[in-house]
């Protein structure tokens, strides 16, 4: 039978509006992992694929995730056929005299990531998986919990794991050291930002880990803990002002801007809807959360996202290891499953009864101060304009955090060889070379500032380079405008938006001086030079550096710049292909004056949150 990629997805033909559709997606999606438990239960290798850590954890991880499904599923009522196989798993998972031994924490750990959810399921649904265990697994059981606990946990969303674990422990009626608890908690509120903001440690990055760890995990703990009010009332709080502000990170479709690291848990980004209706945190109408939830899952479902066994691949809109972190297992995916937290209500609450209704879409910019973002929504896609964040520690760090414009509906590419200048993608970035064969471009900023909707960018390619970069919205175009001072020539590449290519070269290119435009089938990108002649490129990316499809177009423009001082001004949009996106290409803004902008940002510029995060490295 020949492979067909869609088809192999779990939620492919399901219509996803309503809650028994859920529930069949969920076993959709557990179903293929059952002939790769282990006999003992306890370990699930889904590849022979390695992360950083070692192999015992990575079996843990593919046996624990599934859980932040099932977990809710049997809470609300439903059915599951296998929790005898979980049973046994976590018998002999945590007994060191077994073969499946998942091995003891001793140190920072990535067990300690996946004992949240068996802790969660403990104070979720005791009577599956801690009442029917015999006295020895109860006593392994808990005495591998209060070992790993003791730990340090490392000092961001982690710390969450430990508080999951606690509230497994409580409802077991296993003592343990409350202190550890509390600390982890005060911790945790030294994240925070406000107006619903936190940071994921002390970093310089604010990304997806925030509403699907930090706001997640917070409302699992608003609904669960015991004699908390205090601080479950400001978790609510919090959740409210930031369901104001996330929203504008989906389209109307149901995509999310695709940014940041750990991607390849996919609608896990839309896990902070359904906590809110876990919480019964009513931050929008209900129809609306319903919708955002909804909406995000049905996005999903017709993507190559599975391979033909039905497993979930490592990857984003398909299997792709290029974008994939140092962390991440074949398992690792199956953190999507915890977009099924709601499955805990009834069919009764009204998160489930409320009709769905449509995404708020506003043409007017939306800034965010704290992840430095100004957002835009256009057809069935959102953009993000970004002041450029920092992750120095993950795989293709710069492409997830620091370029200068994010969509949903069009993702972001990844570079494949740091030794091929003239190959490169560079969408949503500006490149320099000085040999025509290595790259600089913006990994992140000395300065970086909003100012009502424009945000502004210091930063250095080299030492001995200085750049200046102003983003400005004009919905559906945005405009770049750079300021290069280099002692040296350079060359340099700057990149439109990414759209899908069609094979047998099916697609229309237009590269002229100072434009290039890609036509394919379902989209038009373009990118202009307001200020200049450089040449217009359409350029054919490599296979597979694209988040949402493999083979893509880049419209870029290409020029020398000359040692002192350059400025260069682009205007850039990307729209699926019809007549207002033709409409759209006639009519490219207007240069900004840059003195306006500069006197703009003295009156009225702000450091972005980001960029004052202090690193601890």
């Amino acid at each position: 039978m020949t492979y067909d990629p869609v088809s192999a997805n779990p939620l492919s033909g399901n219509p996803l509006t309503s809650r028994d559709d859920v529930v069949g997606g969920l076993h959709a999606l557990f179903d293929p992992l059952l002939p790769y438990f282990s006999e003992g239960g306890a370990r699930v290798r889904l590849d022979g694929a390695a992360a950083h850590f070692d192999r015992a954890a990575a079996d843990l991880e593919g046996f624990a995730r599934p859980l932040w499904g099932l977990t809710p599923l049997a809470a609300g009522g439903g059915s599951f056929e296998h929790w005898e196989l979980y049973r046994r798993g976590l018998a002999n998972g945590t007994d060191p005299e077994h073969p499946e031994y998942w091995g003891a924490v001793n140190s920072t750990d990535q067990r300690m990531v996946e004992l949240a959810a068996i802790g969660f399921t403990m104070r979720m649904v005791p009577q599956h998986v801690w009442a029917p265990l015999s006295q020895k697994a109860k006593d392994n059981l808990a005495a591998y919990l209060l070992h790993a606990r003791q730990f340090d946990y490392a000092d961001n969303n982690w710390k969450f794991f430990r508080i999951l674990v606690d509230l497994g422990l409580e409802e077991c009626g296993v003592d343990f050291d409350r202190s550890l608890t509390e600390k982890y908690l005060e911790e945790l509120d030294g994240f925070y930002l406000g107006e619903g903001w936190y940071r994921d440690g002390n970093v310089r990055r604010i990304d997806h880990y925030i509403p699907f760890a930090m706001h997640f995990y917070g409302l699992i703990y608003a609904k669960l803990a015991r004699g908390d009010e205090k601080r479950v009332a400001a978790y609510k709080e919090r959740a409210v002002a930031f369901a104001k502000d996330i929203r504008h990170w989906f389209d109307e479709d149901g995509g999310t801007l695709a940014f940041g690291r750990s991607l390849t848990y996919r609608f896990a980004c839309g896990g902070f809807w359904g906590a809110l209706a876990f919480a019964d945190v009513e931050a929008l109408p209900w129809g609306e959360i319903k919708g955002q939830f909804m909406r995000h899952l049905r996005w999903w479902a017709d993507k190559p996202i599975a391979h033909g066994n039905g497993v979930l691949s490592v990857g984003y809109g398909y299997p792709n290891l290029f974008m994939s972190e140092s962390y991440n297992s074949a398992g690792s995916p199956y953190w999507a499953l915890k977009a099924f937290l709601p499955l805990a209500l009834g069919a009764d609450h009204p998160f489930w009864t409320a009709e769905e209704t449509p995404a708020v879409i506003d043409e007017t910019p939306i800034p965010l101060r704290h992840p430095g973002m100004v957002m835009m929504h256009t057809k069935g896609n959102v953009v993000a304009l970004s002041s450029g964040q920092q992750n120095w520690q993950m795989r293709n760090g710069t492409e997830k955090y620091a370029k200068f414009v994010y969509s949903s509906r069009y993702g972001f590419s990844v570079e494949v060889d740091e030794r091929a200048y003239h190959q490169g993608a560079f969408d949503g970035a500006l490149a320099f070379s000085d040999d025509g064969r290595h790259y600089r471009v913006r990994e992140t900023n000395e300065v970086a500032q909003i100012a009502g909707d424009t945000l502004y960018a210091r930063w250095k390619p080299w030492s001995d380079v200085s750049v200046e970069t102003w983003l400005l919205p004009a919905n559906p175009w945005h405009i770049r405008v750079h300021r290069i001072t280099t002692p040296r020539a350079l060359h340099a590449t700057e990149g439109g938006f990414a759209i899908g290519r069609a094979d047998l070269n099916a697609d229309r290119l237009r590269e002229e001086a100072g434009r290039a435009v890609a036509h394919s089938a379902t989209d038009l990108s373009v990118i202009v030079d307001l200020a200049g002649t450089r040449d217009g490129r359409t350029q054919k990316a490599y296979p597979n550096t694209n988040l949402i499809v493999s083979k893509t177009l880049v419209p870029q423009l290409r020029g020398d710049i000359a040692a002192g001082t350059t400025v260069l001004v682009t205007a850039a949009m990307a729209m699926p292909a019809g007549s207002d996106a033709e409409a759209a290409l006639n009519k490219p803004p207007a240069a900004p004056d840059l003195a306006a902008l500069e006197a703009l940002f003295a009156r009225e510029g702000i450091d972005v949150s980001a960029i004052l995060v202090p690193e601890r490295f």
